[in-house]
């Protein structure tokens, strides 16, 4: 259930700061660099990277309105776009790309144009219905990517014992995990790095296409497997397609849509991987009654598992129907191909032009700006604002591992029947948590913004902890004399482990990694995390089995209800806040040392006791100096969150 954002390819990181709203953006567009009080303080490195940040920020920042019309129009007579018509859009599109907010003051603007690009404020999700389309295809190929990862779940059940795996000996539950952990093995150490080629070559729409048709036959392959290895090597050759996939579709959902949604939409594929978590379920608990026919084993579990490649021939089926991204265009020199994409997803020209013109001096800027001879991977350690960008980043992926979620997304099924559960009610028990796990991702959307990501993971990660000993402990009520007990305790742990991931570290780990790191070294940030979330489910795929039964389930649960409060800690000390922070803020968040974060985390836990358990009223303390500071954004204070931009 590792739910993944964009994370390669060859999108610039201009792209992936997709967490914030429309306002925030605008602003992104229009700050300055660094405050007078920090020029002096930075070396000659430290100004230039801030430099960078702040041209990739907005390449249109100070130029005049007759300047950025002759831009616009010297840029469709370069690249030969269209006619006077397009022209004028370019004209105007070019002052809109500047600031879009200052729409009103535009003059030349006609009365329908105003009325579009006012609704983009007033009612963001009035959109093209080819706009739809688009949203429709990431939303499934999000479930795609959740459903090939959970029919495994009720289908090994009945496949471990036909393969002479089913057993509790240290052979048969090391090879489970092994082949349940293939496609993560696959994506960590090949399906991921497939991304950048694929997207160089085929595009967006052909990696998506040619991503869900390696899912698809995968899917079917395992449906025809009768050894433990052949279904090792068919589900090895699935994260060809999970790989790849997760990264492409966040990317083109970023590149075709517009700023006011494109947050929300990117968000989604959280909620939707959930649905595609639940249908894995569904399908689970549809096949379980059908017999064999005579000459056939295991039918059910082979229906199991083939049954998550329609999903994927859904996407296969219409993928071609939307338009290719105009960003993957425009990085092949063709120009007149990317405006015509945008035309397609926007109500006007004049809005197509806008987005067009600003991706374009967009990657101008990158182009421009680029270190060469510089080791941006020896940057990302060595710079101590991108090493502790990198250090947020790493421990929220390796905890969305390690929280252990994905033990019960993966093994839910064995473990209630673990539990005494009969088999029917093991996969129903399952469903139900497919459905908690979906529900609970739908207000993620809302409360990542409104609450904030380090908040979130510091209430969420305690009651993870405790839920997942609910869950373990219960496995000491007695069968015999209480099993309605254990079976309804067992049950309610797993649910409730459900409902606080799914707002917590479901969709923060993605989000916070996509605004951490600065603009020009994002994209090999964001390749980083996506390896180290999809190495990590790997680990915890193959090691639940023998952990469980060399820990007993008592163990086994109570080792990762360990690393919740582990990963609590590791919040508290050296996860600042990135919440609604434009990248000047960001760099002074990331820019204060580790030790003074630590120790200020130190020093919000009396605060957080005296303040709201003994109702002391106590100012919270400011550990970013900087005149628009909201309480609660650096720590658990979120009495003025609420009259926040968001």
């Amino acid at each position: 259930m590792a739910d993944h954002h964009p994370a390669h390819g060859d999108s610039s990181s201009g792209e992936f700061d997709q967490s914030k709203p429309h306002a925030v953006e605008h602003d992104l567009r229009n700050h300055s660099v660094a405050g007078p009080g920090r020029a002096n303080s930075m070396s000659a490195a430290e100004r230039t990277r801030a430099n960078v940040n702040a041209k990739l920020a907005n390449p249109l920042a100070g130029l005049s309105h007759p300047e950025l019309r002759v831009k616009g129009a010297d840029y469709v007579r370069k690249h030969h776009i269209g006619d006077e018509e397009d022209i004028r859009a370019f004209e105007l599109g070019a002052i809109l790309a500047q600031d879009p907010a200052r729409f009103e003051t535009t003059e030349g603007l006609t009365g329908p144009e105003l009325d579009v690009l006012r609704k983009e404020f007033t009612n963001r999700w009035s959109q093209p219905r080819l706009m739809y389309l688009v949203i429709i295809l990431c939303s499934t190929c999000a479930a795609v990517q959740g459903m090939d990862e959970t029919v495994v779940n009720g289908a090994q059940i009945f496949y471990t014992p036909q393969f002479g795996i089913g057993g509790k000996d240290s052979r048969s539950t090391w090879l489970t995990g092994l082949v349940n952990s293939a496609p993560y093995l696959c994506c960590a150490f090949i399906g991921c790095w497939l991304t950048v080629p694929f997207n160089h070559i085929f595009g967006r729409r052909g990696t998506i296409f040619i991503t869900c048709t390696f899912s698809a036959l995968a899917c079917f392959w395992q449906g025809f497997s009768n050894t433990w290895w052949h279904m090792f090597i068919a589900r090895f050759c699935l994260g060809l397609g999970i790989g790849p996939k997760s990264a492409t579709v966040p990317i083109y959902a970023a590149e075709t849509t517009p700023p006011a949604i494109r947050g929300a939409l990117v968000m989604q594929w959280q909620m939707w991987t959930a649905f595609g978590i639940m249908l894995g379920y569904v399908s689970d608990l549809a096949f379980f009654q059908v017999a064999d026919p005579p000459n056939v084993t295991g039918l059910k579990w082979r229906l199991m598992m083939a049954s998550a490649m329609f999903p994927a021939l859904i996407v296969i089926a219409f993928v071609f129907m939307c338009p290719e991204s105009p960003r993957w265009y425009m990085s092949k020199g063709r120009h007149y191909k990317a405006y015509e994409s945008m035309c397609r997803l926007r109500y006007n020209k004049v809005q197509a032009a806008r987005d067009v013109f600003y991706m374009h001096t967009l990657l101008d800027a990158e182009n421009e700006l680029r270190f060469d001879g510089q080791n941006k991977l020896l940057e990302l350690v060595t710079i101590p604002r991108n090493r502790r960008a990198l250090i947020g980043s790493e421990i929220v992926m390796f905890m969305q591992q390690f929280c252990g979620v994905n033990v019960i997304a993966y093994y839910s099924s064995q473990v209630f029947i673990d539990a005494d559960f009969t088999q029917i009610q093991a996969l129903s028990a399952s469903l139900g948590f497919g459905i908690i796990n979906w529900l609970f991702a739908i207000p993620a959307i809302y409360t990542i913004d409104t609450f904030g990501r380090r908040n979130l993971l510091l209430t969420t990660f305690p009651l993870m902890s405790l839920f997942l000993l609910l869950t373990g402990f219960s496995f000491w009520i007695p069968i015999a004399t209480h099993r309605t007990a254990r079976v309804s305790c067992i049950a309610l742990g797993i649910y409730l482990f459900g409902i606080v991931y799914s707002p917590g570290e479901g969709p923060v780990p993605f989000t916070y990694s996509a605004e951490a790191y600065p603009l020009y070294i994002r994209p090999l940030g964001m390749s980083l995390a996506t390896a180290t979330t999809w190495f990590f489910n790997f680990v915890l795929s193959i090691t639940w089995p023998s952990l469980e039964t060399a820990f007993k389930p008592q163990g086994a649960f109570g080792w990762y209800a360990a690393w919740n409060l582990v990963g609590f800690v590791l919040v508290l000390l050296f996860l600042p806040e990135t919440k609604g922070k434009t990248l000047e803020e960001l760099d002074q968040v990331f820019g204060m040392p580790t030790h003074k974060h630590a120790a200020y985390g130190m020093r919000q836990v009396p605060y957080f006791f005296k303040r709201y358990l003994l109702g002391q009223h106590i100012e919270p303390e400011r550990l970013y100096e900087r005149d628009d500071f909201v309480e609660g954004e650096a720590g658990y204070d979120q009495d003025v969150e609420k009259n926040a931009s968001y």
